[in-house]
């Protein structure tokens, strides 16, 4: 038998001895007071969110800066089973967690929700929790807060009479919104329509949404998320569409913003009035086409068709005029300027259904800028055995080579229209223009008596191009 050398036995089991000891020591639990917990921030705030909707999630994470690891006596929404407030910590939903461990320089994630009952007030009113933490004989406090607004819900709604929506309070669509035929929906002035992602509005009779010049009086169509990061999120939510059926719909002082589509209008109108009368509108952040129109017709007078994916889309023909437009493009963070800005065709791309194009555009900016566009003005497909007119008076535009059957007169090509304020960064697209503009004193007189902000033009001098007149 052979013998073991106790030296050596000795020294194996003082290796061993140690390296237990060690690894007992990582193991183990600081519990001075003076351990450090941090979280990645003290408040978490949610914008505003409509009552018994829920809010999107927001989270926050709690560091272990300790070479320890560090046990969490408790963790509490103060508020409870009660609270507005919504709670889970690393995939486990509750109220109350006790005995957390986080390993050393490790963390754990915090989800929260918020959830906000009806309250008699229509103004926007503030909710409250706190979140309490408990370590080591210390508490840290991470407060929640939210902004609840009341809201009149209509879910896939069929208006079958003469019915007006009131401004008392905003309105949230759900499912659809649809006109039926020969029946007229009136939208008053500083109503504000919330829509869901899912959930057009298809007018097959009249829609009139006539806003006003003040700004609490304006009629906004937009999504039904107003929280960060999703309210500035363009294709929100579907389009207005006005159907062959419909007739004699107006939008005045309206902002249709953060749609897929804007406006979409199909066939010409029963009568001999446009389909769609549009004043004093914006159409901003639209994902797709602003307007889309299908041998439709359509009249814009001072409206703002900005940081869309399409300004003015017309097929199949149609009848459509602009005066003192600003059709304008930037690349930017939530869109990129890659279509031209007016695409014009009376016909489909396999010629099965051609009709007739008239457009006049007068007075108009069309310019985009940041983008791999060199022409704004296409025409991509034309039928000439059906009629093509485009005719285009004082406009500054942005343009390498002209389309051939497109008579464009007095203009300019290729300057810069000189806007007030266009910064990337700051996502600010101010599109008014300067001073040294050279829109200024160029359009057509007589024209609009008043300008997008209701501000008046010089019916004797020459007014300003675009939808702005400079004061």
């Amino acid at each position: 038998m052979k013998l073991i050398n106790c030296n050596r036995f000795s020294f194996l089991v003082v290796i061993a001895a140690l390296f237990l000891a060690a690894s007992c020591k990582k193991e183990s639990y600081i519990t001075s007071p003076n351990a450090i917990l941090r979280t990645s921030a003290d408040t978490l705030h949610f914008d505003t969110v409509f009552t018994t909707l829920g809010s999107t999630t927001k989270f926050l994470k709690v560091f272990n800066l300790n070479n320890q690891k560090l046990k969490l006596s408790s963790l509490t929404l103060k508020g409870g089973s009660g609270s507005f407030f919504k709670l889970n910590v690393d995939g486990i939903s509750g109220t109350n967690f006790s005995n957390l461990e986080l390993e050393p320089n490790d963390s754990l994630y915090m989800f929260a929700t918020v959830r906000i009952d009806p309250n008699a007030s229509n103004l926007p009113f503030l909710v409250r929790d706190s979140i309490e933490i408990k370590y080591n004989g210390n508490t840290k406090w991470i407060q929640l807060q939210a902004y609840g607004k009341n809201a009149r819900f209509l879910k896939s709604t069929r208006v079958t009479s003469d019915s007006s929506f009131s401004n008392s309070m905003p309105i949230v669509i759900l499912g659809s919104l649809t006109i039926e035929q020969n029946k007229t929906l009136t939208i008053q002035k500083g109503t504000q329509l919330y829509i869901h992602a899912n959930a057009p509005i298809i007018v097959n009779g009249t829609l009139k949404a006539i806003g006003d010049t003040n700004a609490n009086d304006k009629i906004i169509f937009q999504g039904i998320r107003i929280d960060e990061p999703y309210r500035d999120y363009p294709g929100s939510w579907p389009y207005i569409y006005f159907s062959p059926s419909s007739k004699d719909n107006q939008l005045q002082h309206c902002i249709i913003k953060n749609a897929y589509q804007g406006v979409v209008a199909e066939n010409p109108s029963s009568n001999s009035n446009p389909k769609v009368t549009i004043d004093q509108c914006i159409f901003n952040n639209i994902y797709d086409k602003a307007l889309l129109c299908s041998n439709s017709s359509l009249t814009a007078r001072n409206c703002l068709i900005s940081n869309c994916g399409f300004g003015f889309y017309a097929i199949s023909g149609g009848t459509y005029n602009f005066n003192h437009c600003t059709f304008a493009s930037f690349s930017n963070y939530y869109l990129s300027h890659k279509e031209s800005l007016i695409t014009l065709s009376n016909t489909t791309n396999d010629l099965s259904n051609s009709n007739a194009l008239n457009v006049t555009v007068n007075n108009s900016i069309i310019y985009g800028d940041g983008g791999f566009v060199e022409n704004e003005i296409i025409v991509p497909k034309n039928n000439p055995a059906v009629g093509f007119t485009v005719s285009c008076n004082s406009i500054l535009y942005r343009q390498k080579t002209n389309p051939a059957n497109v008579t464009i007169t007095n203009s300019l090509k290729d300057v810069n229209p000189n806007f007030e304020q266009i910064d990337y960064t700051k996502n600010i697209f101010n599109y008014n223009i300067k001073s040294n503009s050279p829109c200024i004193n160029t359009a057509l007189a007589p024209s609009l008596a008043v300008d997008l902000d209701g501000k008046p033009r010089p019916l004797g001098p020459k007014p300003d191009m675009g939808c702005y007149e400079k004061q």
